[in-house]
């Protein structure tokens, strides 16, 4: 929601103790998101079938019917009896200054969540990448993939602020990929107490985003990998440019590339949500994709993921 105001003149500071507020606003905005509906949207859109897990309330169908459209596997989501899918309600003011509430709702029933019967009906899974979600589920699925010995990617992104060293411990160990962005990385090692090579020792591979900066990625006794950030036609909102990265990335690996061309079609991804309004309003043509991607990264590079990139309209 938008307030054509400041939020600054409707305070009074020494009765903040008694603060009640109430802003009328011009705009009212509903947008998809969820940063695993987002991530799946990102792979189905480049022409994949990702399977989406994770918990919703019964005002799902029009959402779920949207992500079936553009191919995502929408069969092991599951529907609470009693809570609304969850929601993040923000309103702004003329100064970007903005006012926040997240409601968890369905989210917390996700830690009921079995991997195993999704494992059984799909036959198997290439990866699992266990993002932000309940912290309960978080953990539960991440020692469930150790135990059943599914490969997954720890991604504890927003989660990482209210988690504690030894949780996070056990979310990273074993990872056979860590995302994360600069600011993230630093709190991983802040807060599990280690250090940048001793968290190499305990993942696989270590992406980490730096925003315009690109994306590095590290390995156990290999060069670093740097990746630029494909130029941008225009800014207008970088929310879900993280979610679309590794959408991309994921794709990427899902067609055996190099890790390399996995940044290079995440990052463009990413480029692509930036330049769009809302998480999921992006719309890919697939000779336009790969002549960007051409631009930034090279006619090789291009030719390389020509024969993956798929782009179906719904």
């Amino acid at each position: 929601m938008t307030f054509p105001g400041r939020f600054a003149d409707s305070i009074v500071l020494d009765k903040l103790d008694k603060i009640s507020l109430s802003f009328l606003v011009d705009e009212l905005e509903v947008r998809r998101g969820g940063v695993a509906a987002n991530i799946a949207f990102g792979m189905g859109v480049l022409g994949l079938s990702p399977i989406l897990v994770g918990a919703v309330g019964p005002d799902f169908a029009d959402y779920r019917s949207w992500l079936q459209r553009h191919g995502v596997d929408t069969e092991s989501v599951h529907v609470s009896e009693v809570r609304h899918t969850a929601r993040f309600v923000c309103t702004t003011d003329e100064h970007a200054n903005q006012i926040a509430t997240f409601y968890a709702g369905a989210m917390q029933e996700a830690r009921d969540i079995e991997l195993g019967p999704v494992v059984e009906r799909v036959g198997a899974v290439d990866l699992v990448l266990i993002g932000a979600n309940d912290p309960e589920a978080m953990m539960r699925h991440t020692e469930e993939c150790r135990y059943r010995r599914i490969p997954f990617a720890a991604d504890p992104s927003q989660q990482l602020a209210r988690m504690h060293g030894d949780e996070i411990r056990l979310l990273v160990d074993g990872a056979a990929y860590l995302f994360t962005n600069e600011y993230e990385a630093a709190l991983t090692e802040q807060k599990t107490g280690w250090s940048s090579d001793e968290i190499l020792d305990r993942v696989g591979t270590r992406v980490t985003t730096l925003g315009p900066s690109g994306v590095r990625i590290e390995r156990k006794g290999a060069d670093m990998i740097q990746v630029p950030t494909p130029k941008e036609t225009h800014k207008a909102d970088p929310t879900g440019v993280g979610d679309a990265f590794r959408a991309g990335f994921l794709a990427g690996l899902a067609w055996g590339l190099p890790l390399q061309r996995c940044a290079q079609v995440g990052s463009l991804l990413a480029t692509h949500v930036i330049e769009s309004v809302g998480t999921q309003e992006y719309d890919l043509a697939q000779q336009h994709f790969l002549d960007r991607f051409a631009d930034t990264y090279g006619a090789s590079a291009a030719a390389e993921v020509s024969a993956y990139i798929r782009c179906p309209r719904p």
